[in-house]
Order: C-alpha cells, then structure tokens, then sequence
C-alpha cells in the first residue's frame, strides 16, 4: 500500500511530517532517515487505531 506522506522542515531544525489522508497522523525526527522511520511507525500505529475501532482488531 502507497501512502502519501509530506515531510516539512522544522523552524527550530530537524523535520516533521504528515500523512494527510490519515487526519492526526504526524511526527518528528531531527534527521530525515529518523523522521521517515518515525512516519512509518506512527502509520501503523494509526491504522492500527483505526482497525480496533471498526471491531476488525484480532487481539
């Protein structure tokens, strides 16, 4: 599955990034290889969030 996520510079360094078909879903890293790591744990900690709501959870 492709999701597009937008990565932004950060005023006080480092970057952030958003995934905005996923409302909420945002992170930070100071570098770029530990934002991209951040953004794919906090994706699938919210499709994981998103799966237990809708009862489709197998835990």
């Amino acid at each position: 599955m492709k999701i597009k996520a937008i990565i932004h510079s950060a005023e006080e360094g480092g970057y952030w990034a958003e995934v905005p078909a996923l409302p909420g879903c945002i992170t930070e890293g100071e570098t770029m290889d530990e934002v991209i790591a951040n953004l794919k744990d906090a994706i699938e900690g919210w499709l994981d969030v998103a799966n237990h709501r809708d009862g489709d959870y197998d835990e």
